[in-house]
């Protein structure tokens, strides 16, 4: 006789391995032709995008790029010669992952951990700083279990719920955000683009029936020169962006890991009806990388046997990365800075940009609770004859806390930060920062587990005939599902023939009528 075997799939992600490594970024620049000497350096921006990775046996192989936007005061009659120049770098480097392999997943994160601009002459730059590298290696598996076995007769379960986090499926969702920027009749008309920069906030996933639809704002932000006076200005739009895809299978009772990254942008200026140049036209490609997961409880069986064959049943252990809570907080930051004294004081703010760096995060019982830096570069104008706009840097450190139930001192915690707005003001002597930052925070756990993978009859046929009636003494660590497997009899049987109201409520000692193959 043939058992038939009922099997559930289920597929989910585990974490091989993960690993920080950093990344030496120096390179000299000349200044084109068409630009001034370097009088001075007012900013640099540093964007590092991955472009390949490769994964090899315990490594990963990366390969990347960091586009540089440098802005300076140049030599000149006029006191506003500010001017900005674009600089592309490569970079490489390996991510010591052990256990890794080719066919396993890779998610690599590059990070400006800090970056400077130096002038080498009056003709050449220098940029230097460090590029952070987060790889993290995860490994497709599938639990193929049994659920239920069917024509060998009479069959005992012990089932047990078991949480699982069971991926529904993955896609990449494309929004475009769109924009025309228009400069009032009250400024002067563009001369040169000096900055332009593109960031997503706001972000917000929905899963739905069928699909997931993904939710957010990207901030375009411009700086530019003025025309005839040469006046360093800011201006933005944010635009809205949305996107849906399909996902066979999903509702709205499931989760989802997204990610939003700017793939690709580009600006343009255009004439308006006056033949001024006073529109700016970009256009940004943001990806959200999206998977659905369903955080499901299932009956899994722990044990199996049949009163009436033998089974040969097989195992298999599993180890699970569970995630516990997926959470959302925020937290303002805010500070004061000085300005130092050989820095010309402040008459007005242009604008501030921000970085969040993430530098320590802790899981304590039902809380998490994460430090950085808020790394601010503010352009302001001034008074100063002889430089009209400086800039300055700080980095600003912030704690935040969230109470998240559940979370255990052994659990981790990934967390992703994002800069929802900033705001520059000068108050006194002094030029106030106050910023909302967001947090995206998933604590998990791994679950060792086994599950049977296998039933079949043995070849050693039926089950060896107990006596009729047999009387018996529960022991330590004794329950009515052990006991009715030894004696090839049913837990119902047994509670059957001794009245038992719970059979939770046995104990060491207390003696059982444990029946034969008929039930009394």
């Amino acid at each position: 006789m043939a058992a038939e075997l009922v099997m559930e799939s289920i597929e989910y992600e585990k974490t091989v391995g993960q690993n920080i490594v950093d990344t030496v970024v120096k390179e000299e620049y000349v200044i084109p032709d068409t630009r001034p000497d370097v009088k001075q350096i007012l900013m640099v921006d540093a964007k590092p995008k991955i472009i390949n990775t490769e994964i090899m046996q315990d490594k990963v192989y990366v390969e990347g790029q960091v586009e540089f936007n440098v802005i300076y005061l140049g030599t000149g009659d006029s006191k506003n010669d500010v001017y900005g120049v674009n600089y592309t770098s490569k970079f490489s480097n390996y991510i010591d992952i052990v256990n890794c392999e080719r066919d396993m997943i890779c998610n690599v994160k590059p990070y400006v951990e800090h970056m400077n601009c130096n002038i080498v002459n009056e003709r050449k730059i220098c940029v230097q700083g460090i590029i952070e590298i987060k790889g993290k290696v995860n490994k497709v598996s599938k639990i193929e279990m049994v659920k239920d076995v069917v024509g060998i007769g009479e069959v005992q379960f012990l089932r047990n719920k078991t949480k699982i986090d069971n991926i529904i499926g993955k896609t990449t969702i494309d929004l475009i955000a769109k924009s025309n920027i228009q400069i009032p009749s009250d400024k002067e008309q563009i001369d040169e683009i000096l900055r332009c920069d593109v960031s997503v906030h706001k972000k917000n996933v929905k899963v739905s029936d069928g699909k997931i639809e993904a939710n957010a704002n990207a901030l375009v932000e411009i700086l530019y020169k003025a025309k005839d006076s040469g006046q360093i200005n800011y201006i933005s739009d944010d635009v809205e962006i949305s996107g849906e895809e399909s996902i066979d299978g999903s509702d709205p009772t499931m989760d989802n890991d997204s990610i939003f990254r700017v793939d690709a942008y580009e600006f343009n200026v255009k004439q308006d009806d006056l033949g001024e140049n006073r529109i700016i036209s970009t256009e940004a490609i943001v990806k959200c990388d999206a998977k659905v997961i369903n955080r499901m409880e299932i009956n899994s069986i722990d044990d199996v046997y049949s009163p009436e064959t033998v089974l040969d049943v097989k195992k298999k252990d599993y180890r699970i990365n569970m995630i516990k809570e997926h959470a959302f907080s925020e937290t303002i930051v805010k500070e004061n800075i000085e300005v130092p004294s050989e820095y010309p004081n402040p008459s007005g703010i242009v604008a501030a940009y921000g970085k969040v760096i993430v530098t320590d995060k802790k899981v304590f019982e039902n809380k998490v609770s994460i430090e950085g830096i808020l790394n601010v570069s503010v352009l302001y104008r001034t008074s100063d004859k002889d430089n009209n706009v400086y800039a300055l840097n700080e980095d600003i450190p912030f704690a935040n806390s969230a109470e998240i139930e559940g979370c255990k001192i052994d659990m981790v915690c990934d967390v992703r930060a994002n800069i929802e707005n900033i705001e520059s003001t000068l108050e006194a002597n002094t030029i106030a920062i106050k910023s909302l930052i967001s947090f995206d925070q998933k604590v998990s756990y791994e679950n060792d587990r086994s599950f049977i993978v296998n039933v079949e009859p043995s070849e050693d046929g039926i089950p060896e005939k107990k006596a009729s009636i047999t009387i018996y003494c529960i022991q330590d660590g004794d329950s009515l599902w052990k006991i009715a497997k030894n004696y090839a009899t049913t837990v119902e049987s047994i509670v059957k023939a001794n009245n038992i109201e719970d059979e939770n409520l046995v104990a060491p000692g207390q003696k059982l009528i444990i029946p034969g193959r008929a039930v009394i």
